[in-house]
C-alpha cells in the first residue's frame, strides 16, 4: 500500500479540504509542521515518512485562477526524489506538457475537467505513466464524460477513485465504489481517494486490491501515524 498525502493549494497557501466545499476551505493547521505554507507541508511530511509520492491539488487552476505553477516548480525541483502528482485541470496536451517540465512530476486528469474519452485516450497514449485518471465522484455519483466511465482501454496504467464528498469528513473510503472500478481493470492500479480514517481503512484497501491511497486528514489528525506508515 504506497499511502500518498495530499497538499491542497490556494493563493499559494496550504488549505485544509472538507467534503468537495473548495469555497470554504481554510488555511490548514497541522502538528506536523508551522504554519500553511507549502514548504513547510512538504518538509514536515518528509519528516513523518520518507513518502515517494505527494499528490498536490492546485485549486486556483482548478477553479480557472492563475495557478501556482510556480510554487509548485521550486516544490519539485528543491524534492528531487519524490514524484510529485499534479491536478491543475489538465486536459489538453499544451496543459500536461506545462506539469511535466518538471521532470519529477505527473499531470492528473481528472474527469470533473470536462475531458472528454478522444482526448483522454490520446494523452495516455503520447505521456504514457506521467499521466495519471482521476474518476471524479461526488454524492451525486461519477462527475465527467460517461464514455471515459464506460470504456477502461482508454485509462491510463493508474487511476484514482476519487470521492470527493467523503474528502476530510472521516466518513471512511467509498468502498463499494472502488470495488467496481478495480473489477473493471484487466491491467493496471487503481487508488483510493477521499475519506480514509485510519490504519483499518488502509487494511481494507489493500484487501481490495487498492496500489494506494490518497490521504490528509487523518495524517494531520494523527489518526495515521509514522507506525502505520
Amino acid at each position: 500500500m504506497n499511502v500518498i498525502p495530499v497538499i491542497d493549494l490556494r493563493h499559494g497557501v496550504v488549505v485544509r479540504a472538507v467534503a468537495g466545499d473548495r469555497a470554504n476551505y481554510e488555511p490548514i493547521a497541522s502538528p506536523l509542521f508551522e504554519g500553511s505554507t507549502a514548504r513547510s507541508a512538504v518538509a514536515g511530511l518528509m519528516a513523518l515518512h520518507r513518502f515517494p509520492v505527494i499528490y498536490i491539488a492546485d485549486l486556483d487552476a482548478i477553479e480557472g485562477r492563475t495557478g501556482n505553477d510556480d510554487l509548485i516548480r521550486d516544490l519539485a525541483s528543491s524534492n528531487p526524489a519524490v514524484s510529485f502528482w499534479i491536478d491543475r485541470n489538465a486536459k489538453t496536451a499544451a496543459a500536461v506538457s506545462l506539469v511535466l517540465e518538471n521532470p519529477n512530476a505527473a499531470a492528473v486528469l481528472g474527469s470533473e475537467s470536462g475531458i472528454r474519452s478522444g482526448e483522454l485516450a490520446a494523452l495516455a497514449s503520447t505521456y504514457g505513466n506521467r499521466v495519471i485518471l482521476s474518476l471524479d465522484h461526488t454524492r451525486g455519483g461519477y462527475v465527467g464524460d460517461h464514455n471515459i466511465l464506460a470504456d477502461p482501454t482508454c485509462w491510463p496504467s493508474k487511476v484514482i477513485v476519487m470521492t470527493l464528498a467523503n474528502v476530510g469528513t472521516g466518513a471512511g473510503p467509498d468502498l463499494k465504489t472502488i470495488s467496481d472500478i478495480i473489477a473493471r481493470r484487466s491491467a493496471g492500479a487503481v487508488y483510493a481517494a477521499g475519506g480514509i480514517r485510519h490504519g483499518a481503512d488502509l487494511s481494507a484497501l489493500t484487501r481490495l486490491g487498492v496500489a494506494g491511497a490518497l490521504v490528509s486528514s487523518a495524517l494531520h489528525a494523527q489518526t495515521i501515524t509514522a507506525g502505520d506508515l
